[in-house]
């Protein structure tokens, strides 16, 4: 009896020890998307903010304001 229990609590301690993890990562692949900058804003564009944020909307699309020039943003 009591070399059962040894035997038992002596495989529990070693599978504890030994095992690998059951968790896995998953990480999605990203579909990599060609960012276009516009350099200059249209004459009718207009500043819009949206949630106290600045934005420039023209042609019913919504841009921020970089760097390099625009980027369109979906809002």
């Amino acid at each position: 009896m009591i070399m059962k229990n040894l035997f038992t609590i002596l495989l529990g301690v070693s599978l504890l020890l030994f095992s690998t993890s059951c968790v896995t990562t998953v990480r999605p692949t990203h579909v990599r998307t060609k960012t276009v900058f516009i350099k200059k804003a249209p004459k009718y564009h207009k500043v819009v903010y949206v949630k106290g944020k600045r934005y420039y909307a023209w042609g019913g699309k919504h841009y921020r304001k970089t760097r390099k020039g625009y980027v369109y943003v979906k809002l």
